[in-house]
């Protein structure tokens, strides 16, 4: 066996009742130390923590993931050498935000050209239509987007529907967002993009799933959560959580 792939990076991951010690997977590690990987990207890596979130996608060589909401195509690169060759990745991008700004759909072209087993899909969030038999299911920063006012207000509940469906037995939901404070409801997503983790839970729960950890690995606490995530003084520098919930075999 290739020394590599032997090799794994230690880090904490705080969950639920207190710390753990996770392993960031071997292939995860290649995959982050891949020098095609652009140089912008690498340099994001130290805030992102991306070996120790996808620690907890429980991603295999050759799996199958879906990156909902792929933006520019950080976690797409990464997933595409997680998973490897043999493996495929769904970089998904919403209709409504291509229409909204081009570079969306520029971006998602760009990194399926350059990686082969990433495949694009383009649905507007009605509409998704997402492959079955799914390993994992990641979306970074953009749940709160299910709840902007142009989008209608099962948007939420459709998606998670589809994503439930998506996975197979045992296959995992990992959602990463902006928090909100806590009880500020459904306004906070729609006026400064953030969104109070309790509303995520529940909604992903109404579906089916199973919270199986939640991680602090992105807290920041000195963010008062009260300012747009677009602000200046405070992008970049946001206050995150990570809920890793399982669909139940």
């Amino acid at each position: 066996m290739n020394r590599r792939w032997m090799v794994a990076a230690v880090a904490v991951v705080a969950l639920g009742a207190g710390s753990v010690q996770a392993a960031v997977p071997a292939n995860v590690a290649a995959a982050l130390a891949d020098k095609a990987r652009p140089a912008e990207d690498s340099a994001r890596d130290a805030a992102r923590k991306p070996g120790e979130l996808l620690a907890m996608g429980e991603i295999k060589t050759g799996g199958k993931v879906v990156d909902l909401v792929m933006g520019g195509g950080y976690f797409t690169r990464i997933l595409s050498g997680v998973v490897g060759p043999k493996g495929q990745v769904i970089g998904y991008q919403p209709a409504e935000f291509i229409q909204f700004q081009a570079s969306y759909g520029e971006n998602q072209k760009k990194v399926a050209a350059a990686y082969a087993n990433v495949v694009p899909l383009i649905s507007t969030f009605g509409a998704l239509d997402l492959p079955d038999g799914v390993d994992l299911v990641l979306t970074v920063q953009n749940y709160h987007d299910l709840h902007l006012k142009p989008f209608p207000a099962d948007t939420a509940t459709k998606v998670n529907a589809e994503v439930f469906k998506s996975l197979k037995p045992g296959g995992i939901y990992l959602i990463v967002d902006h928090a909100a404070l806590a009880g500020s409801g459904l306004e906070a997503a729609d006026k400064i993009h953030r969104i109070d983790p309790a509303i995520v839970r529940r909604e992903v729960e109404a579906a089916g799933f199973k919270l199986e950890a939640e991680s602090a690995m992105l807290a920041v606490p000195e963010d008062p959560k009260t300012a747009n995530v677009f602000s200046p003084a405070i992008r970049g520098k946001t206050d995150q959580f990570l809920m890793k919930f399982r669909k139940p075999k």
